[in-house]
This record gives C-alpha cells, sequence and structure tokens, in this order.
C-alpha cells in the first residue's frame, strides 16, 4: 500500500524529474558545444523551478532517490531558495546514495553565503579523512574555492596549502580513484553556477 508522501513522489517525478530527461541532463554535459537547445532547456528549468512549491522540493528531497534530489538542487539553485540551506547541507553530509552530490555544491554555491560554506567545510573535513569513500570531496572543495572568491574569505586554503587535508586525502585514495584538481573542480562549479544564473534570468 502506498503511503500518501510515495503517492505525491509518484506523481512529482513526470512532472519534474524526468521531463526531457532533465534528470541526466543537468550537468557538465550543457557544456558542450553540440548542444543547440541548451537556452530553450534552461527556460524550462526556470519555469519549472518558479514552479514548483516548497512543499514539492520538500517530497523529493526527502523521499526521492538520486534522480529527484539532484533535480530538486538544481531548482533550488535556480530560484534560490534560502530555506533548503541546511537540507542541502545534511544531505551533502550524509552522502546517502550516488549522484547528488555535485549538484548539492552547485546549489549550495548558488546560494552563496558563509552560512552554505560552512556546510562544504562540514563536508571537506569529515570526507578527506576517508579516501575509501571517494565521493564529492572535489566538487566540495571546489564550491568553497568559489566562495571564497565571491566573498573574499580564505577558508579553503587550510585544505589545499602543504600537507593539508586535501593532500592527504590524494595520496590514501585508491590507485584507481580519479580525483579532479581543486582548481579544475573550481572552474567547472563555477560554469554550473553560471547556467543557474542563465536559467533564473528566464524566471
Amino acid at each position: 500500500m502506498h503511503r500518501p508522501d510515495d503517492t505525491a513522489l509518484t506523481e512529482l517525478i513526470p512532472r519534474y524529474v524526468t521531463p526531457g530527461r532533465r534528470y541526466l541532463r543537468l550537468g557538465g554535459g550543457l557544456l558542450r558545444p553540440e548542444v543547440a537547445d541548451r537556452a530553450a532547456f534552461l527556460r524550462e528549468l526556470s519555469e519549472a523551478a518558479s514552479r514548483i512549491t516548497d512543499s514539492e522540493l520538500e517530497v523529493l528531497l526527502d523521499k526521492g532517490g538520486w534522480r529527484e534530489r539532484k533535480t530538486a538542487a538544481w531548482f533550488i539553485a535556480v530560484n534560490g531558495r534560502i530555506r533548503f540551506r541546511d537540507t542541502l547541507g545534511a544531505l551533502l553530509l550524509a552522502s546517502e546514495g550516488p549522484n547528488a552530490g555535485r549538484a548539492y555544491c552547485v546549489a549550495l554555491t548558488c546560494l552563496g553565503t558563509e552560512a552554505d560554506a560552512a556546510h562544504l567545510i562540514a563536508y571537506l573535513d569529515r570526507y578527506l579523512l576517508r579516501p575509501d569513500l571517494d565521493y564529492d570531496q572535489s566538487e566540495a572543495l571546489g564550491a568553497l574555492l568559489c566562495l571564497d572568491e565571491a566573498l573574499g574569505t580564505d577558508q579553503a586554503t587550510r585544505f589545499i596549502e602543504p600537507g593539508g587535508l586535501w593532500w592527504q586525502f590524494c595520496a590514501d585514495i585508491p590507485a584507481e580513484a580519479v580525483v579532479r584538481p581543486p582548481r579544475h573542480a573550481q572552474r567547472f562549479i563555477a560554469q554550473m553556477c553560471a547556467l543557474a544564473t542563465e536559467s533564473a534570468r528566464f524566471g
């Protein structure tokens, strides 16, 4: 028997997550030069981000899997819904599933305050000590570098200075693991945030 919140999630998925394979397209693929419909996609994303209610976002984040949570995080990034800051931070720190952490980092960067940076720092303090859990460390550090640049702060330095946790993490990760260097991750997160900003302009 479906619980009411299960029914709500089932109804929200075709409305917000799967149209135009949205959940798959949110990310670096939008940067490819052969993408001809980027503006149309970002316009539709903006319309959906404006249409979805806070209670519907809560369902996607609380009851959904990585597809639903990734899409919800992008809606928050586009729409600047600061009330979800702590929810995103908690989901990032929990790291319960794959493929959504990068979107949480993008959204926190777009929200753009020291409170958002605090969630990234908490994540890095925990997961740079876990080289066995190669999750979203690069993206979180890139996001923190973006926020440092935007806010005029210097909170990422202790992670990337000689002997910092980032280098310890890199030294201890499995040989087959591939991590994005911090400045590359910063550029990537900045590009994702630029797409969210471009989408927001259609609102």
